[in-house]
């Protein structure tokens, strides 16, 4: 594991300055860095895309294990630090982009196409972390493991069960997906520079899936999302706003899924938002 003596060393070599806007608090703590490449399992019939490698430290323990790892790093001006760090390995690609630009499938299919499993890692900035976790989870790929080490908060809401305080969009998105698993919180001070909250890594096992699925996910995307539009807003009111529907149109809606016009979104279950994406989706049509 680099040190952080060391790992300063590299950073003024090469002239990289921490950007606070991109979130980066870089991994140095061993134990630390065994939770998130044990969590799921690797070998050299799987190919790994990792998001954010940042000083490429998870990168060369993952590339010990599978058979190739794909590092989409946004910061190019870690090239060189990542190119020198990274050389030893040759199953290592990296490609400088931002993932939020990077059409998925597409990646998928031409970095790791060949791969019997495809699993995804990622200490994710956390000022950007659930626009990513949508992006990821949202298109078809073949990823079957998704391991993201989060702010704790992120975590315990990506877990969050029905008429909690915590329960929102990401709750129902993440659980729609996967089969989510906390698998262990990580202090501040096992990064550098010490983030000012706790991070907790997070296991989705895409495999597992609610068996309950949407007839249209445009239209559980559009539903879920509507439902929380405004907090503590009515499901009337918060779906009529949502949907530029009538509060009449939604009420039928409602009536029609046995759910009270009077609920709000926070106190509805999985199984309940997929039943009104799918009366959503035969209506609008």
């Amino acid at each position: 594991m680099v040190k952080p003596t060391v790992l300063r060393a590299l950073l003024m070599k090469h002239g990289v300055t921490l950007k606070k806007g991109y979130g980066q608090n870089f991994l140095v703590d061993g134990h630390a860095l065994q939770e998130i490449v044990q969590a799921v399992t690797l070998d050299r019939q799987t190919g790994v895309l990792e998001i954010g490698p940042g000083a490429g430290v998870l990168t060369a323990e993952l590339a010990k294990r599978a058979g190739r790892v794909v590092a989409v790093e946004k910061d190019v001006s870690l090239r060189p630090l990542l190119e020198e760090s990274l050389a030893p390995w040759d199953n290592i690609r990296l490609r400088f982009a931002d993932i939020l630009d990077e059409p998925m499938e597409a990646l998928i299919h031409d970095e790791l196409g060949g791969f019997q499993r495809i699993v995804l890692l990622a200490n994710l900035p956390y000022y950007v972390t659930t626009p990513i976790l949508f992006h990821v989870l949202e298109a078809k790929t073949p990823i079957s493991d998704i391991v993201v080490l989060v702010q704790k908060e992120v975590a315990t809401r990506m877990v969050a069960r029905p008429g909690g305080k915590d329960y929102g969009v990401l709750s129902v998105t993440v659980q729609y997906h996967a089969d989510v698993r906390l698998v262990a919180d990580i202090a501040p001070h096992c990064f550098m520079p010490p983030p000012s909250v706790h991070s907790t890594v997070v296991h989705l096992n895409c495999q597992k899936m609610t068996p309950v699925r949407a007839d249209s996910e445009l239209s559980f995307v559009k539903v879920v999302r509507s439902a929380f539009g405004t907090r503590r807003k009515t499901l009337e009111n918060a779906l009529a706003a949502g949907l530029g529907w009538s509060k009449e149109h939604v009420r039928e809606m409602l009536e029609q899924a046995h759910i009270s016009p009077q609920r709000r979104g926070e106190t509805l279950s999985l199984e309940e938002f997929v039943q009104l994406a799918n009366i959503f989706a035969t209506w609008k049509s």
